[in-house]
């Protein structure tokens, strides 16, 4: 057979020099114009476009919630069916690749690029406001127990309470991420392609991936990435914020969330501008070290047994329940009203959080053998989310449960229902330590801890959009690192002033729809790459029928 080299990529060549250089010219202006005409429009109608934003959510989950709860569970599945199959022992890159990081080094940075702040931020006030039964917003705090006959705040709705979060949070969530980065970095670093969104949806649009189709997916991606770290910016302002208000007394509101966010998007950009091997890697590790510390003290001083034994049954009681949870699909208005402020957030939030998660585990998974990269980025992450959510939240639960005053009573649920969620974190510490000292001492640590997440979310997401932009380039140019790093604070300044936490929820769900096509399109294709990869199925042929070669020209 005659093999050709790669046809001709003029339209991914990116600038030599001028303004854009380093980067694909083309897709740097569209994109700028995209995130400056959303600055420009909101902040000359910040009244209309928080109505709009709020129009929006609210149309997407009545009209389309089952088609998030489908995505969601399509990735699922197809993610269980990659981590068990025979294509366990093929490596994203070539058979004699090694990994560039250490496995602690690697956990450390799949677990501080996702999750992080949103985890700091719902970890205790989720479990609490699903333990409550006051129906105080209007809907069912949590249709689960209700329909389990579990309508007292006892130990029974508790675990609930904490199955709930775990849902939200666990491999429904990761399996999004996880395949995400397969696709990506399978057709990256073993089929040769650019590391760039429209890589992954090689075996569908063919040779298109070089023209308008590729670049509108990665604009796709682009718009995911930014607003989707826009929004947990946005969360981890609100409660640094309140962190200050404890240590310092300071004004926890809006004006104090948009300095954070500046001062937070510098340090970010200062550190993604050093790269993932020095700054990156660096901070993700302190993150898994300040972590460790915070949950052990949060384990010492609180009812360290009672907390043993709730892990166990909680995550017993998620691993039986999970799968049909996950099919639910609310009828009745008010759990259609929970259902649409809860669970559809969540899998929006996920989904507009897949282009930049998903590109930066490919980045750092290079050389790991899928089997060791599904178990890796979607069981370790769950894991450690659910060891978060009931050593902070089931604290906070044992304290309502047994409150001097009676249950409820010991002022973290009045907290959430005065939606105050990010204070939550701090009210449990000031509950443990009994004020003083010791509560300034953790309260200060948390806030160190806010600030590094929030850190590490930021300046992944900021090399992400780089790189898409410079075609795949994973060292993209410094100085553009800078700008984006900027744009990224300039959004999530603006959803604050643009309604808060529903402008920053909405930025989310409405980012996610578009994303949401392209992961099941990815999780289809990626799985016919590999059933067609002849390394994978050991037929002998030297060229995969999705186009590329086991070295990974394109072939004619």
């Amino acid at each position: 057979m005659t093999r050709k080299t790669p046809r001709s990529t003029a339209t991914l060549s990116v600038a030599g020099q001028g303004p854009f250089k380093g980067l694909h010219s083309g897709m740097s202006i569209a994109s700028k114009a995209m995130v400056a005409a959303f600055v420009v429009f909101t902040i000359l109608n910040l009244e209309y476009a928080g109505a709009l934003y709020g129009g929006i959510r609210a149309w997407v989950e009545g009209a389309l919630s089952w088609y998030y709860i489908s995505s969601i569970i399509i990735i699922l599945f197809a993610s269980l069916y990659l981590m068990f199959s025979r294509f366990g022992s093929v490596r994203l890159g070539d058979d004699d690749a090694k990994p560039e990081f250490s496995r602690f080094s690697w956990y450390a940075m799949l677990f501080s690029a996702s999750v992080s702040i949103g985890i700091m931020f719902f970890g205790v006030a989720e479990p609490l406001f699903y333990f409550d039964n006051s129906a105080g917003w209007g809907y069912p705090n949590n249709p689960f127990a209700d329909a389990a006959g579990h309508h007292d705040m006892d130990m029974q709705r508790a675990v609930d309470a904490v199955r709930v979060t775990n849902f939200h949070w666990g491999l429904h969530g990761w399996a999004v991420y996880t395949l995400t980065g397969l696709a990506l970095g399978y057709f990256a670093f073993r089929k040769k392609l650019p590391l760039t969104f429209r890589s992954a949806l090689y075996p569908i649009l063919g040779d298109r991936i070089y023209g308008p189709a590729g670049h509108a997916v990665d604009l796709l991606a682009v718009f995911g990435t930014i607003f989707g770290i826009a929004t947990s910016m946005g969360l981890g302002a609100t409660q640094m914020a309140q962190g200050m208000n404890v240590l310092f007394g300071v004004d926890p509101g809006v004006g104090t969330q948009v300095v954070l966010v500046v001062v937070i998007s510098i340090v970010a950009t200062l550190t993604a501008v050093s790269g993932i091997g020095r700054g990156i890697k660096l901070l993700s590790e302190w993150n898994i070290l300040l972590t460790a510390a915070l949950i052990v003290f949060f384990f010492i001083a609180g009812p360290s047994q009672w907390l043993m034994g709730f892990f166990l049954t909680a995550t017993g009681d998620y691993l039986t329940q999970f799968l049909s949870m996950g099919f639910w699909t609310a009828s009745a208005p008010g759990d259609v009203a929970w259902q649409g402020g809860w669970t559809m957030f969540y899998w929006g939030w996920w989904l507009s959080w897949a282009p930049f998660v998903g590109m930066f585990f490919a980045r750092i998974s290079k050389g790991r053998t899928i089997r060791e990269y599904m178990f890796g980025a979607m069981l370790v992450p769950t894991t450690m989310a659910f060891v978060w959510i009931t050593i902070f939240g089931g604290n906070a639960l044992f304290l309502e449960m047994n409150a001097v005053g009676g249950v409820g009573t010991a002022g973290l649920i009045d907290m959430v229902n005065n939606w105050n969620l990010g204070g939550t974190l701090f009210g449990t510490i000031e509950l443990l330590t009994h004020g003083g000292t010791m509560a300034w001492l953790v309260s200060a640590l948390t806030t160190l801890l806010l600030a590094t997440w929030f850190i590490t979310s930021s300046d992944s997401g900021t090399l992400v959009v780089t790189t898409i932009l410079s075609m795949g380039n994973p060292h993209p140019p410094k100085r553009h690192r800078v700008i984006w790093g900027a744009a990224q604070g300039l959004v999530a300044a603006v959803l604050l002033f643009a309604g808060g936490l529903a402008a920053l929820q909405t930025a989310a769900i409405a980012a996610a729809l578009p994303i949401s096509v392209l992961v099941v399109m990815m999780a289809w294709g990626v799985i016919k790459s590999l059933m067609e990869d002849p390394s994978a199925a050991k037929s002998g042929a030297d060229v995969s029928p999705d186009g590329t070669g086991l070295d990974g020209d394109l072939c004619a």
